[in-house]
């Protein structure tokens, strides 16, 4: 009875696009602490701290990784360096390259810096040299050589009075320049692994070095000597001098000593006190146990990058997975995270009661929560290999999670205050966990498909059901398996919960879907029909019938009644991986490992529409309960936010359809008025060629037609006179309209001079179009002529049969013919 009411949906719109916008390399933040400067690939990404989106995007001409970039302390000049071996000064908030120039380097530059008076530029050299440059009197001011190796760290003293750059090579050693003299005035040696930083004290006579051998050096500045060296026990990439205030962690009591901030490779925040070389704080995060912070271990939790944020007292660290996680420095908590690269997204659901947040399953044992009004993302650890599938319970705050690591897990939400934390998991399986669903009425069950051919079903403990976000949930509920059958003779790639909870389906690799007891996983039938494995089953929430998409590039509807197969959509090139039901059961959308997500209406069997935004295999696919939106997250690490748009293009198309009822009714209102110069106007803007030669043709029918119409067009402005030009083209490759093309031509070849023509876009190909059908018409002008001329030079010779006077008798054929033929006579074409 509903039937009447569905709304078909057309198409679907991107709303949003979250991608990868940091894959590694160097990363700077602006002076007031407002922008994050950092590199993906050939492009250099500015990522607003406070919304977290990418406002501005400065991007190679030619196509070659950016090495290394430096934005000066002003804001001002950004200065990139690429494999070309070429420097760009960038105007970045306009996005345009102000200035090139050779980067006189024979090898790649690995390291950039500017003075803190915005006016030099350190370039540090793959080729083993540094080059200063003058950037506002545009020369190179120093050509510094001895360094062994690649340059990979240069920095100015901060007190630039003095002169002084620091560099290190790949020998392990710092050299400090003079650039008054352009020589070396010592080489410090204490490291016995890559320098990764240096930073200086507020007075400028101490500087603390950090390496990769697991140390920090203080070096008294005057005498160029260390002073102490502190056994930090994990590789440094990172030291970074705590500013003078007491609101900074450790300094409340004591705001007198030197305390510096150590990140590396146990991934944790570390202090320490220069003047006694003890670790005063420690972070402790909950994904790191302080017995297993090995570096081996920790790695992809561990610290590249650190960098303060000025005028807000925080701290940004970035992690080897390129998370950018960013610290309050009066207690060292977390603020605030960005997800810089997702690698492939392997699934996706909508969370929350509004659908306010995404959930996603990357390449890694980790699971990423978007907030997607502020791009906030929680990094949820508790798997140990990669994660492989989600599915979110009906009220969208616990939801769960399957990983290689062949567990379980589920996870629940806080209303309040969005965070997420784990509460329960379970394993059984012997191999990865592929698929999991979770019941659709109440948060009572959840069943799993493993590569170990079985599938599994776990009763969730009231507790955990009613367990309404309560903040302690330090220990896991276990859950255990309260049934288990072998379901399928290969990997189980996807199984599903029917909207009334009492039927399980799974489909597997095997070429079959089969259907089971929610109760009991009691087999009840199996669907045969797949040429090559099933990707995804799912079940219609109106009708008796499930769906499944295959390998062989299909798919399938299925009655569940007889488990014959009522609907076969073919559309696909490649295979059909995810199935879900909109428009209350009435349409279906897949997508493909070809980038493709199509649009189907079951009642045709018609694919309405195909989008194409992906470029990899889309994984991920999932509708919001308005069903007005869903989420696709693909291999190639993007993810994308779509927007049913069917209303919104109907109500534009209505829309433009009144308008242009309206404008022919104007137009043919001002014809009737005789209003021409108005009428070609309208005709122009509508766009239409052929509604314009009806007005250009109602000109010239009137009695002074050639006269008007030129004067007409003479009053046109530049960008009309332009589109009329281009529909002479239109016009002209039709005997019909031919003279109307002409007599537009002839009066805008005429009134417009050449310079003035070449200012037209598209000019040559108008030219183009316009020649070989004007010579046609002109040969069949000539053609005309000439037949012409010979009709009138045979009039002109024909001669009557002489008679005899007599012999012409009144009203005779002879005597009538003369007057009628002079009467008819076809005058001359010359004449």
């Amino acid at each position: 009875m509903a039937a009447p009411s569905i709304k078909f949906k057309t198409n679907y719109a991107v709303t949003r696009k979250i991608e990868a916008f940091y894959k590694g390399g160097k990363v700077q933040i602006n002076s007031d602490g407002t922008y994050i400067l950092c590199t993906c690939g050939n492009k250099l990404n500015i990522l607003d701290i406070a919304t977290g989106a990418v406002t501005y995007t400065i991007e190679q001409d030619d196509q070659e990784d950016i090495t290394s970039f430096a934005l000066s302390p002003d804001d001002e000049i950004l200065v990139t360096g690429s494999r070309a071996l070429l420097l760009k000064q960038w105007d970045w908030k306009q996005g345009t390259c102000s200035r090139t120039w050779k980067a006189i380097h024979t090898a790649p530059v690995a390291t950039m810096t500017f003075d803190p008076t915005s006016t030099l530029l350190a370039t540090g050299g793959c080729d083993s040299t540094i080059k200063i440059w003058d950037v506002i009197k545009q020369y190179c001011t120093h050509n510094l050589k001895g360094s062994s190796g690649v340059v990979h760290l240069v920095q100015f003293h901060p007190d630039m009075s003095r002169l002084q750059l620091f560099s290190s090579s790949m020998d392990y050693k710092i050299r400090l320049w003079d650039l008054k003299t352009s020589k070396c005035l010592c080489v410090m040696e204490t490291h016995f692994s890559a320098v990764t930083s240096l930073c200086f004290s507020p007075d400028g006579n101490t500087m603390i070095s950090s390496g990769r051998d697991k140390i920090c050096t203080m070096w008294d500045l005057e005498t160029k000597s260390p002073k102490r060296t502190v056994p930090v026990y994990e590789s440094v990439e990172a030291v970074v001098l705590f500013p003078d205030s007491s609101d900074i962690i450790c300094q409340e009591n004591d705001s007198q000593s030197l305390l510096f901030l150590t990140a590396g490779s146990k991934g944790i925040l570390r202090v320490w006190d220069a003047a006694t070389a003890v670790c005063v704080y420690g972070q402790t995060l909950p994904h790191i146990a302080e017995g297993n912070s090995t570096e081996e271990e920790a790695n992809e939790h561990s610290l590249t990058h650190c960098l303060l944020i000025p005028g807000q007292h925080q701290v940004a660290t970035i992690t080897a997975e390129h998370n950018i996680l960013m610290y309050d420095l009066q207690n060292l908590q977390l603020k605030k995270q960005f997800a810089g690269y997702n690698d492939e997204v392997l699934d996706v659901k909508f969370l929350g009661p509004s659908d306010s947040h995404i959930v996603v399953a990357t390449n890694s044992p980790q699971l990423k929560v978007f907030d997607l009004e502020t791009s906030n993302c929680q990094i949820l650890y508790g798997h140990t290999e990669t994660v492989l599938a989600l599915d979110v319970f009906k009220k969208g705050l616990l939801f769960a999670s399957c990983a290689k690591d062949r567990t379980i897990r589920v996870w629940r939400m806080k209303k309040a205050t969005g965070k997420v934390t784990c509460v329960a998991q379970g394993s059984g399986h012997t191999n990865g966990v592929g698929t999991i669903s979770c019941s659709r009425m109440k948060e009572a069950f959840l069943v799993s498909g493993s590569q170990d051919y079985t599938i599994k079903l776990w009763k969730l403990p009231e507790s955990l059901a009613n367990k309404q976000s309560k903040g302690n949930s330090g220990d896991l509920e276990t859950l255990l398996a309260c049934a288990t059958e072998k379901a399928h003779d290969k990997d189980i790639n996807s199984v599903t919960v029917s909207p009334n909870d009492k039927l399980i389906a799974s489909g597997s690799q095997d070429k079959t879907a089969k259907l089971w007891l929610a109760t009991d996983l009691s087999l009840l039938g199996v669907f045969r029909g797949h040429k090559r494995g099933i990707w995804c089953v799912q079940f219609s929430n109106v009708d008796q019938v499930l769906a499944s998409t295959s390998a062989d590039g299909t798919l399938k509807l299925w009655g569940l009644q007889d488990f014959s197969c009522l609907k076969t959509f073919e559309g696909h090139d490649a295979s059909v991986l995810k199935v879900v039901f909109v428009s209350r059961g009435a349409q279906l959308l897949t997508s493909g490992s070809d980038g493709l997500l199509k649009l189907w209406t079951i009642k045709t069997n018609e694919c309405v529409k195909t989008l194409d935004t992906h470029e990899d295999k889309v994984w991920g696919l999932h509708c919001n309960r308005e069903d007005d939106a869903l989420v696709t997250g693909s291999a190639d690490s993007a993810i994308i936010l779509w927007k049913d748009v069917t209303e919104t293009e109907l109500a534009e198309e209505q829309a433009k359809e009144d308008e242009a009822i309206l404008k022919q009714q104007e137009l043919s209102n001002l014809l009737h008025e005789k209003r021409f110069l108005k009428a070609l106007g309208l005709a122009i803007s509508l766009d239409q060629p052929h509604t314009v030669l009806t007005v250009v043709k109602a000109i010239l029918q009137e009695p002074h037609g050639k006269d008007d119409l030129e004067k007409n067009i003479e009053r046109l402005r530049q960008d009309q006179k332009e589109s009329i030009l281009r529909y002479c083209c239109v016009w002209n490759t039709n005997s019909r309209n031919c003279h109307e093309a002409q007599s537009v031509l002839s009066i805008i070849l005429t009134h417009e001079p050449p310079e003035s023509l070449l200012q037209f876009s598209g000019i040559r190909g108008s030219l183009e179009s316009l020649i070989p059908y004007t010579e046609r018409h002109m040969q069949r002008m000539g053609r005309l002529l000439q037949a012409s001329m010979f009709v009138d030079f045979m009039w002109q010779h024909m001669r009557l049969t002489d008679l005899p006077e007599e012999d012409k008798a009144p009203g005779s054929i002879a005597t009538k013919s003369a007057p009628v033929a002079e009467k008819n006579k076809i005058p001359s074409v010359q004449g």
